[in-house]
């Protein structure tokens, strides 16, 4: 069935205003984002580009309401790669926030353990998790879990993992790249 072409010309209008409004009005947002320029952004270590928070990090109040009542129990997931010829950039964030270490615990960050998210096999090594941190966080159902990376990427992915493997109360909270999230666990 043919369309009127009323139909298609309004179409063509919808199309054109959209990607108009996008030019006008998401680039130079996004570019003040990048900058760090707008209103709440978060703050830049010295040297480090501000961008916007990645999708799926949570923002920086949940992540202080969720280290807040987790207390004691809580876990920290670090998913970077020590292996940095797979993962480069994350040589770059543990010249300044080192990788947690396999065998907890690591210095500076009592709670922290590195369980390495593989994007070749989109998987993680979950038998690596201490198991008397889980069962005395409340079991894979309640123990509270951040995952993070470098910014948040595969801090997400790594999530979603958990989700999938029985984890039932797990938050992203990107990395040392999102500064004002990074300053409420990266010493937990």
């Amino acid at each position: 069935r043919l369309l009127p072409a009323t139909h298609v010309l309004a179409t063509g209008v919808r199309q054109m205003l959209r990607a108009a409004l996008y030019s006008l009005v998401l680039l130079p947002c996004s570019a003040a984002l990048l900058c760090g320029a707008v209103r709440g952004a978060a703050p830049a270590r010295a040297g480090r580009l501000v961008m916007g928070r990645k999708p799926g990090v949570s923002p920086p109040e949940d992540i202080s309401a969720f280290v807040a009542a987790a207390g004691d129990k809580l876990i920290v997931v670090d998913v970077r790669n020590p292996d940095f010829s797979k993962e480069p950039g994350d040589g770059e964030s543990s010249k300044t926030d080192p990788i947690a270490s396999s065998v907890p615990p690591t210095a500076g960050r009592p709670r922290a353990i590195n369980v390495v998210y593989d994007r070749a096999t989109d998987t993680m090594d979950l038998s690596t998790l201490p198991e008397d941190w889980v069962a005395t966080g409340g079991g894979k159902e309640s123990v509270p879990v951040i995952t993070h990376c470098g910014g948040g990427g595969r801090g997400q992915k790594a999530r979603v993992f958990l989700e999938a493997n029985g984890f039932g109360n797990v938050i992203n909270g990107g990395g040392p790249e999102d500064a004002e999230c990074w300053a409420i666990f990266g010493n937990k």
